[in-house]
């Protein structure tokens, strides 16, 4: 049996980028760590550059997340990047969507643990949960899957004029050219490549935002939105 890879101890960053909820992010470094890896939900290669590649790698991200708003952390795993967000933002409100359920489990745990209370965990598939959350300005994910596809997962999720924000690595500029007509087809109507943590993480990391007009999701998904809105109204007055 392998033994298990050794957390290192926070950077200097860490402290600057956490600021108070420092402590709380050591102690999700180390439920990572350790329940994360024998969950089998990070490989324990990972354990080593924890703080780098996953947690500052992540909470970078808030540069460019907008004051005061809702957010939801598509496909969100482990909790990347959604719970470094939420331990650097406490004005946003999260939601953690993951379908698996020991991946779930273990973000409630989290959740509750770190007493983060503008988290919620909800349990399921983007493309299952219209009409079951409201639509939020702002949609993260991390990793899940090729632009293409994650954008159908997560534009549809989004009220209008909000916005995708990806964090890819090196082959951000080859799959947003391949994704472009894509992109238009789900109502987005801006696209950019944005770069941050400059001084914090090396290299810096990669965001691709796709900001979207009146229609998220384009005309098939405004359809499904509108019968989503009646069918919650009808339940409502029942």
């Amino acid at each position: 049996m392998t033994e298990a890879a050794e957390l290192p101890p926070a950077p200097e960053q860490a402290r600057e980028v956490f600021g108070d909820r420092f402590a709380d992010a050591v102690r999700y470094a180390e439920l990572l760590a350790e329940a994360g890896v024998q969950r089998g939900l990070i490989g324990p290669r990972e354990v080593p550059r924890l703080w780098e590649r996953h947690l500052l790698n992540c909470a970078v991200l808030s540069e460019v997340v907008p004051d005061n708003v809702t957010v939801c952390d598509v496909g969100s795993g482990a909790g990347l990047p959604g719970i470094p967000l939420a331990l650097v933002r406490t004005d946003l409100k999260i939601t953690l969507l993951e379908p698996l359920l020991r991946r779930t489990t273990f973000l409630t745990e989290v959740v509750e643990l770190l007493g983060l209370d503008h988290v919620t965990v909800m349990r399921g598939r983007a493309e299952e949960v219209m009409g079951k959350i409201q639509p939020v300005h702002v949609v993260t994910a991390r990793a899940v899957a090729p632009l293409d596809r994650l954008a159908t997962w997560g534009i549809p999720l989004l009220r209008p004029y909000g916005e995708m924000l990806a964090l890819k690595g090196d082959t951000a500029e080859e799959e947003l050219k391949s994704a472009s007509a894509a992109l238009s087809k789900l109502g987005a109507v801006e696209t950019s490549i944005l770069h941050v943590g400059e001084g914090v993480v090396d290299p810096t990391s990669t965001v691709v935002r796709v900001e979207v007009g009146e229609s998220p999701g384009g005309v098939r998904f405004a359809a499904k939105r509108a019968k989503a809105a009646r069918t919650g109204r009808t339940r409502r007055r029942r």
